[in-house]
Order: structure tokens, then sequence, then C-alpha cells
């Protein structure tokens, strides 16, 4: 058991209390038992540990996890951490990711998908609550996700419009696009197509009119019972 207790802190994190990972190790260490075979001529440890480091890695892979982490990730996470620890003490300080993967032997990129993946080890409800103290009424995290978007309806009235467009001549195409998209006044239309503001003013009006009629009419056939 002293064994098994001395693996289980390698593990010991705050959010998994020490004496569940000590009966992990336990049931590890029994099942190490059983396995063992004295014939071999191995010494009991060597077989015990890796039983029963197997066995607190599939229980934080299988039952501690909130969101799904390939296991070799999961590995890095927890050597991450303790390395985190034992440095902190000898330093005095916060470990650097290059001076993780030094000791580590790990390349940088595999410390940096370690450390974001460590995020994934427990979640928030969206119905938990925002604030704690004075800010409790803040609300739950749900509410503060999304709101409406009032461009959605831009979307929509852009689709109709660019439907109703296909129905108009492109004359009175070229017209609108230089208005409205290109944002040219009048007299520099009448320069662009060559003719004068006043026909620009006309082909303008009338082409507004058109696509007012058929926006209508699409809304009309959209509320129309199929």
């Amino acid at each position: 058991m002293p064994l098994a207790r001395s693996l289980a802190r390698r593990y010991e994190r705050s959010s998994e209390p020490l004496d569940d990972l000590v009966q992990v190790a336990a049931v590890g260490l029994v099942k190490a038992v059983d396995r063992f075979d004295v014939d071999r001529g191995v010494a009991f440890a060597s077989f015990a540990v890796p039983t029963i480091l197997g066995e607190l890695r599939r229980y934080f892979r299988d039952c501690c996890w909130d969101v799904h982490v390939p296991r070799g990730t999961q590995e890095h996470v927890l050597a991450i951490e303790a390395a985190q620890r034992r440095l902190t003490l000898d330093q005095g300080r916060s470990p650097s990711v290059a001076e993780l993967a030094e000791y580590l032997e790990l390349g940088l990129e595999q410390v940096l998908d370690a450390l974001q993946a460590a995020q994934a080890y427990g979640t928030v409800s969206l119905d938990a609550p925002r604030g704690t103290g004075a800010n409790e009424d803040a609300g739950s995290y749900a509410e503060s996700l999304g709101d409406i978007d009032e461009r959605y309806e831009l979307v929509d009235g852009a689709a109709t419009i660019a439907s109703a467009l296909e129905h108009i001549p492109e004359r009175e195409r070229t017209v609108l696009a230089l208005r409205f998209i290109e944002d040219l006044t009048q007299s520099e239309i009448a320069e662009r197509i060559g003719v004068s503001q006043m026909h620009v003013s006309r082909l303008l009006r009338r082409a507004l009119e058109q696509l007012r009629i058929l926006v209508r009419a699409e809304d009309a056939d959209a509320d129309s019972p199929a």
C-alpha cells in the first residue's frame, strides 16, 4: 500500500481527492497480486508499478474527463501538471513552456496542445450562475450567450432583392449597382453610362418602383398557404 499511495500522489490534482486515487491504486495493486507469477524471477514492485499506473490512467481516461481527449494527450496533461509542481518548487516560479518541454523531453507543440487540452478536463453547465458574491444577479452563462441579430433581416431582405433584380432590365440593374453599391452620385453615373443626369434619375425611379412591386409580389407568395 505505501507503493500504491506513492503512485497515486503522482496523479493528485485539486479536482480529484487523493483518497479516491488511493482506492484506484489499491485496485491496481490487487490486480498485480492476482497476476504476479513468482516463477518468472521478476521483483513484485517491477511488475506492480505499471499495473497500478495503468489503473490510474484508465480511471482518468474513463471517469474524469468531461470532454473526450486522446489518451496520449491525457498522459501529457498529467505529466505536465506533475512537472509544473516540481519545477515551481525548485525554481520558486511557474515554469515556461520551453522549460516544461525540455524537462519532459517533449516538443513545444505537444506541450501547448496538452495545456490547451487540460481545459477540457472540467466543464461548466450553461445553467450555472455567472456571478458570485456581489455579482450573484449576473444570470446564467446561457443568458450571456447570443442575442437577437438584427442583421438576419438584412440577409433575408438582400436575398429577396437579389431574386427580384433578375427580373429588371440590365441597364436599370447597372444604374442601381452604381448608385447603391459603388455609391456614385447621379452626375457620376450619368458620365459613366453616357446619358444625362435627368435620365439617370428617371432610370433610378423606374428601377426602384419595379423592385418594390417585385418584392411585394414575392412576399405575398411567401405568405400564401401552400
